[in-house]
């Protein structure tokens, strides 16, 4: 092994710390995985050791075999983040930023001067008289999971009685939803992608399509401008999600993630530099590179799994209907609901693009034969 290539640990072994086993490969770098289990998504095809990543002393042996530990997810505890640090291993994005993913409350009060809904952490429903409200777990929430819509009292009372403190927020009906991906190294560069228009159902993305069509160019620099803004104020270092509700021509934060995320997978193939690579880059302090898209519309959608189970001979029918369909299988269980891969496409016409998307996604799940 080259000494002067760098030890990079992820704690994580889906999907995201998959696709960074490619780019990582092709820049020399050492990658090191903390799984759960061994048939976990990218354990099965990078180096790993497994382990708890609740559990201090596994994590510090884990780290201590690295140069830099990053993250494919936000569980990890902060007890856990800070003692990885104290032991003077660098953790990117550190403790003080990374709490900003775990903490919805921290979050809204430290963006409180960026444009969002209005909030507040309630431990009872007394005084709460506007409804409908969207009430959020406080951690843990992802994919439309620890997220209600509450349209009474009643309901944010039961909601309350079983969870306990919730954040609560203005219901905001928007437009559309956008992400921006940002990229921040420690010295303080920085980069945007192009804005993303991210496709929900029943909170969970379903397809993106770069660049945001229906975003205009002034609220398209103003969205990149924010997600900038938003990591110099958090200093994040490595990729970060800002995720939007666009409603006219106003913006509103919705969530943070500070990982690789699901709404930049187009980058794979539709920019010069993929949100994979650039994270290794930005937490290694490599210069960023070009997030310049390779073809004007980007679109991915997501494969989801259903009662259908061959992945594979859809193959045959989809790639010769057309060829230019780009598969990213993640090699999970397949169970109904649950991601299990991606498809991009790129081109000039949306329309076209999120027609030929859509039916890979139907045709894999077995809503359509043809």
């Amino acid at each position: 092994m080259n000494e002067f290539f760098p030890s990079v640990g992820i704690i994580g072994a889906g999907q995201l710390a998959r696709m960074c086993v490619g780019p990582a490969a092709d820049l020399g770098i050492n990658l090191l995985l903390l799984a759960q289990q061994s048939d976990d998504s990218a354990a099965q095809i990078a180096n790993h050791v497994i382990g708890d990543y609740n559990d201090v002393s596994t994590v510090l042996e884990f780290a201590k075999k690295c140069d830099v530990v990053t993250f494919e997810h936000e569980l990890v505890p902060l007890s856990v983040i800070k003692a990885i640090e104290a032991a003077g291993i660098a953790v990117r994005p550190n403790s003080a930023a990374f709490v900003y993913s775990q903490d919805k409350s921290e979050m809204r009060q430290k963006l409180s001067r960026f444009p969002t809904p209005e909030f507040q952490v309630i431990t009872s429903a007394a005084g709460i008289e506007k409804y409908p409200l969207i009430a959020k777990s406080i951690s843990g929430g992802y994919d439309g999971r620890g997220v209600w819509k509450i349209t009474s009292k009643e309901e944010l009372s039961k909601l309350i009685s079983e969870v306990g403190k919730v954040l609560i927020e203005e219901f905001i009906e928007f437009d559309f939803e956008i992400a921006i991906m940002v990229a921040r190294s420690p010295h303080g560069q920085a980069s945007t992608w192009a804005p993303t228009e991210t496709v929900q159902v029943d909170g969970i993305c379903t397809m993106t399509i770069a660049p945001a069509p229906r975003l205009s160019e002034e609220l398209s620099a103003k969205a990149q401008k924010l997600a900038l803004d938003i990591a110099q104020e958090l200093k994040i270092v490595g990729v970060m999600a800002v995720e939007l509700f666009v409603k006219g021509e106003q913006l509103f934060v919705n969530e943070l993630a500070m990982r690789p995320h699901n709404s930049a997978h187009w980058t794979i193939e539709g920019s010069v530099t993929s949100q994979f690579e650039q994270h290794l880059r930005a937490v290694l302090d490599l210069p960023l590179g070009s997030t310049s898209m390779t073809s004007p519309v980007a679109v991915m959608g997501n494969i989801l799994g259903s009662s259908k189970i061959d992945m594979y001979r859809p193959y045959l029918h989809l790639m010769a209907r057309n060829p230019g369909l780009k598969f990213h299988h993640y090699k999970k269980d397949v169970r109904p609901g649950r991601k299990i891969g991606h498809v991009n496409l790129l081109g000039a016409s949306v329309v076209e693009l999120v027609q030929e998307v859509q039916h890979a996604l139907d045709y894999m799940s077995g809503e359509v034969d043809e």
